[in-house]
């Protein structure tokens, strides 16, 4: 079923709640919004768990205001959403941009009601380059995509489907994908980028307590693999699950591979599956 939560006054955000059990509350990535997980929701609900999609303001169905994109105002909007609904022991689970937010939501409220936490090609501790931090793009890169957005948000979402998966994907597939992305509002998208190119949390990492699983592709073209590197260095109780034959999109490059070390971590697994 679908929820509409008020976050703040006259702004409410959609949430996909489906299954019973531990609810997995899934933060998705720029530009996108909760449908981007479609292929885990079976497999998180029929392991005897809650699926929690968030449509983050700005994205998908959820209203669009002009402000509130940096990662504090959306950790405390995913906030408003555990509260109304009353989720206890819950998983983050954030993805890309989702992956910083659901770092953000342990700095402001700390583990209380937490469980664990599970990032997917997070955006952490960094997105882009610094003076003392060399993974990532550069801040003039991220300009450079506000500019494609502000010329022709279509064709740069037609181009970033293609940077986003490393295995070859239907036409059908990548305009689904497309369409998720212009279901945002193009402010939101730019104020987003923003965010992603500013904020840093290397602070914010040596505190996480929680049991912690990354998910990363060797192929990424937009987080970096050296990313979730540097976050199972910085997080003490981490574990990196490397996805050889992935892209930044890899649930959707290695879905049977996203989908059983999804549950296995679910399932309290500590550690990748070895073969």
């Amino acid at each position: 079923m679908g929820h509409y939560v008020e976050v703040e006054s006259g702004v409410k955000v959609f949430v996909e709640d489906i299954g019973i059990g531990q609810p997995v509350v899934f933060i998705h990535g720029w530009p996108l919004n909760n449908k981007s997980f479609e292929m885990q929701i079976s497999e998180v609900v029929q392991a005897g768990f809650r699926y929690i999609g968030i449509d983050l303001r700005g994205y998908g169905k959820s209203d669009k205001p002009w402000s509130g994109y940096d990662y504090t105002t959306q950790a405390a909007d995913v906030k408003a959403v555990v509260d109304h609904l009353g989720l206890e022991q819950i998983v983050l689970a954030g993805f890309s941009m989702g992956g910083p937010i659901a770092i953000r939501y342990l700095t402001k409220y700390g583990t209380k009601g937490v469980d664990k936490l599970l990032l997917m090609g997070a955006a952490a501790p960094l997105f882009t380059q610094r003076d003392d931090f060399n993974i990532g793009m550069q801040p003039a890169e991220v300009d450079d995509i506000i500019a494609q957005i502000q010329k022709d948000r279509p064709a740069f979402l037609a181009q970033f489907a293609d940077m986003f998966f490393e295995q070859e994907k239907s036409e059908e597939f990548l305009k689904w994908f497309q369409q998720l992305g212009l279901e945002a509002a193009a402010h939101s998208t730019i104020h987003s980028a923003i965010a992603l190119r500013d904020e840093d949390l290397r602070d914010e990492l040596a505190g996480i307590s929680l049991p912690t699983a990354i998910f990363h592709g060797q192929k990424d073209q937009i987080c970096p693999y050296e990313l979730g590197e540097e976050l199972e260095r910085q997080i003490p109780n981490a574990y990196l699950v490397p996805f050889a034959d992935s892209g930044h999109g890899i649930n959707g490059d290695e879905p049977d591979k996203f989908n059983e070390e999804l549950v296995r971590f679910l399932k309290g697994a500590t550690g990748p599956k070895t073969d």
